[in-house]
């Protein structure tokens, strides 16, 4: 489920499944493939971390609704890897061809040039590099028309419900705020500069009449972070505005050229000339540099589906006596929750989860681990 390329997984933003026979409960634990997933959700309990938006997916908030959309940070990712790969491709073939002109001039003793340069023009690589470029353009383009075509995941916290558009022109679906199903994943991405943990939060929302599940897949870059994603909702829902975190500036946003040109200068300052040539350099400008934040801008920039006229109308405020409320085993779970941070225990021991992530990134991750 997590270890799929990049491009997949920003296609996959939105990614309905039919049936999802079995009901996960918060505290559930999975392994399967290497990847490792924790539920928070249903019944949502406190997480104990800082509500945190790394990608600035909270793009309205008020009394009544939030909405929940992708970020420029999933699509500049997305593209950056697209364009990665294909510039691989493109560099392993030319080394390649690079190989074998010098081993025929220095055997055959033919110009190394000449034959460089007609190993490199074989229809057949390009052929193959046309093929990856247009599969990546037409997974990305399918990312883009999905988002363009439906609109956000709008949670309303005075109906304790959540809203949500399959496709467009379908009727709008509501979710039990307590229903719906939350969880963070560990696995493994293998790219072509290394094998590199992967981290994500995955928000699944059912459907009960049909048992199709539309799951919203956001990576990050720490389990931390995918924790306090989910938090940033769950505190919203359950306190309101107020314990949602400060907007940062949005010219630092993640996805921004801004941001690139920051984390720029925090990787040469910290690593040493030679880490930085190879290590931040040479990956970003085969992969791009700016493009793939131009890309996400452009993305952002798109105009959106907007509510049908039923969601807006479910959206008004309500007197505050018609305001639903958390459940008793909601209210109960929480409770306990709390009394074990109190008393010195983690999610992950309340639980009683085995996870397998290394004791320091994990206790860095969890509150009092």
């Amino acid at each position: 489920m997590l270890e799929r390329p990049a491009l997949q997984a920003m296609a996959n933003i939105y990614m309905p499944e039919n049936k999802y026979d079995r009901l996960p409960q918060a505290g559930d634990f999975e392994r399967e493939s290497g990847m490792e997933v924790f539920y928070l959700s249903p019944k949502p309990f406190p997480t104990g971390t800082p509500a945190f938006s790394s990608r600035q997916l909270h793009r309205e908030s008020n009394e009544v609704f939030l909405d929940f959309a992708v970020g420029r940070g999933t699509f500049e990712f997305g593209a950056r890897a697209s364009i990665g790969s294909v510039m691989f491709m493109a560099l392993f073939f030319f080394l390649f061809c690079c190989f074998t002109a010098g081993y025929v001039a220095t055997h055959h003793g033919r110009n190394f040039f000449g034959e460089l340069i007609y190993d490199f023009s074989n229809p057949y690589y390009w052929l193959f590099i046309l093929f990856l470029s247009a599969m990546y353009g037409y997974f990305g383009f399918q990312a883009v028309r999905q988002v363009s075509i439906r609109p956000p995941i709008r949670f309303n916290r005075q109906r304790r419900e959540v809203a949500f558009v399959f496709k467009k022109g379908e009727a709008p679906r509501y979710v039990p705020w307590e229903e719906v199903i939350a969880c963070v994943s560990v696995g493994q991405t293998v790219t072509q500069y290394a094998v590199t943990p992967s981290f994500a939060l995955m928000i699944g929302l059912r459907d009960a009449n049909t048992g199709d599940v539309l799951w919203v897949t956001v990576p990050t870059a720490t389990l931390g972070l995918a924790v306090s994603e989910w938090e940033a909702i769950r505190a919203y829902m359950e306190e309101g505005p107020s314990a949602l975190p400060e907007p940062q500036p949005e010219e630092y946003e993640e996805g921004t050229v801004a941001y690139f040109n920051l984390c720029r200068q925090v990787y040469r300052t910290e690593h040493s000339y030679l880490r930085y040539l190879f290590g931040f350099l040479a990956i970003q400008f085969f992969s791009g540099w700016h493009l793939p934040c131009h890309i996400s801008a452009w993305v952002n920039r798109r105009p959106k589906a907007s509510f049908p006229r039923e969601v807006l109308d479910w959206s008004q405020p309500l007197p505050p006596e018609q305001w639903a409320v958390p459940s008793e085993a909601l209210k109960k779970q929480s409770a306990d929750v709390r009394k074990a941070f109190a008393k010195g225990q983690n999610l992950l021991e309340y639980f009683k989860v085995p996870l397998s992530k290394p004791e320091p990134e994990v206790r860095e991750s969890l509150p009092g681990i």
